[in-house]
């Protein structure tokens, strides 16, 4: 069995059973908050245990009949987002610490004073956490603490996200692959498919983003995209 430092345990209970697997820690963390993460490079063993402490494995009729499965891709994936990962409380708030500095970073970035259109400075942000008590989950999505965070500030200060509309075309060589992510990039407020095969989509998101929606694009188009931004204003 690994070194105690090397993993982290992730648990479940299913139809009154308890099972565990072993995780690699950052890999996991990255995974549970919807990051593009392999599950076999978070999985640190295959083995699905009863308790890990005690090297008990759990049994193939008692993992089959929980998860319907012996798949243990599919048993870890489950086990990741609808369980629980053991971290200590040292681990704990060195996770909830740097998420809530993500999370200031990203208002700050993307949110601005709507009168006069002039962006909030980390300071400000930062000290509104601690006058309204602003709590971090260690395993929630940036974003959407970020966006759960600005509306407790406008019972504040004035405060808004920016947003940006995002038109993008998509060459038809593309088009079929890329239309399923670029539809997660943001809010999606038009698709048109186009004589030639090409597909324009019409995304909003937030001002900040638009560095990296343009990559993630290009990306998956390899540079061919064409791109239009326009902010809106506040």
């Amino acid at each position: 069995m690994p070194k105690k430092q090397d993993y982290v345990i992730a648990w479940i209970d299913i139809k009154g059973q308890h099972f565990e697997i072993l995780v690699k820690p950052d890999e996991a963390f990255k995974f549970k908050e919807g990051e593009k993460v392999s599950i076999s490079d978070v999985l640190w063993s295959d083995t699905v245990y009863k308790d890990v402490r005690k090297g008990l494995k759990a049994s193939p009729e008692a993992i089959k009949k929980a998860f319907g499965t012996d798949d243990i891709n599919s048993i870890a994936e489950r086990i990741l987002k609808e369980g629980q990962i053991q971290i200590t409380e040292e681990e704990r708030r060195k996770i909830i610490e740097m998420k809530r500095r993500q999370i200031i970073t990203y208002i700050a970035r993307n949110a601005v004073d709507p009168k006069s259109g002039s962006p909030i400075p980390e300071q400000r942000i930062e000290n509104l956490f601690e006058e309204l008590r602003i709590g971090v989950d260690p395993f929630r999505p940036v974003e959407q603490q970020a966006l759960e965070a600005i509306k407790k500030m406008a019972t504040a200060i004035p405060i808004k996200i920016a947003r940006a509309l995002v038109e993008v075309t998509i060459p038809p060589e593309f088009a079929g692959r890329a239309i399923s992510e670029v539809k997660r990039l943001g809010d999606v407020k038009k698709t048109t498919w186009l004589d030639d095969g090409s597909l324009k989509v019409e995304l909003e998101i937030p001002a900040g983003m638009q560095l990296e929606v343009i990559d993630k694009i290009q990306g998956l188009t390899r540079g061919q995209a064409q791109i239009n931004v326009k902010v809106s204003s506040p």
